[in-house]
């Protein structure tokens, strides 16, 4: 039993993330002003990647206005399924917001489509104002701690919106982007971390080591969709961030 427990373990992974990781989430004098951006669909503590096709949305909120970025995606490979990336000239002081919305994701194993609204906030030559700015996506988490310049053992928080609304004890994962594969679960209970919002929608999380961590906040849709063989399933939504913390130096 031990032995099945293990080979299931293995074989299969926990939390679903959408992931948009950035080069850098601070540029700051002398910086290579030019960021290289990876979009892709995985399991990232366990490094287990999926196909994900074209986004259907890719912006950037900044002190340049709100740009579309869709047509300049180019296709990549992380962790050895198909991918998207960018590379992006920062060009004055400021907040950058990056937001993609993926086509919706089949998931068998759920009996669910996954739609997964993802995030990352980078700041440009120490202006920091309007990272906690929403974007009016239909589910977002707004940020209550700046979403940079955070060491390791600082306490996170933000709160989950969904159709602009606060979402009272919304169910947050969480999980760690175990990207030079140096970390190890003790238990399949470690891969992904769970917490609830408060009856205001607030979640709070302290990192426990450096790196990038996403936060996945899920909802049920509240409207279905047809699989390829005309069945009406639910959808999942997912506001998805990602945020990097720091070693003390």
């Amino acid at each position: 039993m031990a032995m099945i427990i293990v080979m299931l373990w293995g074989t299969s992974a926990t939390g679903h993330f959408g992931m948009l990781i950035p080069s850098d989430n601070m540029v700051v004098q002398g910086d290579n002003r030019l960021l290289n951006l990876q979009m892709s669909f995985s399991h990232p503590m366990e490094m287990i990647g999926m196909d994900m096709q074209k986004p259907e949305v890719f912006q950037v909120v900044s002190p340049l206005g709100h740009l579309d970025l869709l047509a300049k995606l180019k296709p990549i490979q992380v962790m050895d399924q198909l991918a998207w990336s960018l590379d992006y000239r920062i060009s004055r002081p400021g907040v950058y917001i990056f937001h993609m919305q993926p086509q919706p994701y089949w998931e068998p194993a759920e009996d669910c489509f996954i739609i997964h609204y993802t995030k990352t906030v980078v700041s440009a030559f120490g202006d920091d104002e309007g990272w906690d700015s929403p974007l009016g996506l239909k589910t977002e988490i707004i940020p209550l701690s700046r979403p940079f310049g955070l060491y390791a053992g600082n306490l996170f928080q933000g709160i989950v919106h969904l159709n602009d609304n606060a979402v009272p004890y919304a169910s947050v994962e969480v999980e760690y982007y175990n990207q030079h594969q140096t970390a190890q679960a003790p238990t399949e209970y470690m891969v992904t971390q769970t917490i609830k919002a408060d009856q205001n929608g607030v979640f709070s999380y302290v990192a426990p080591r450096s790196g990038w961590w996403g936060f996945a906040a899920l909802n049920p849709a509240g409207f279905s969709m047809q699989t390829k063989a005309g069945v009406k399933k639910e959808v999942e939504l997912g506001a998805v961030l990602w945020v990097h913390f720091e070693d003390w130096q």
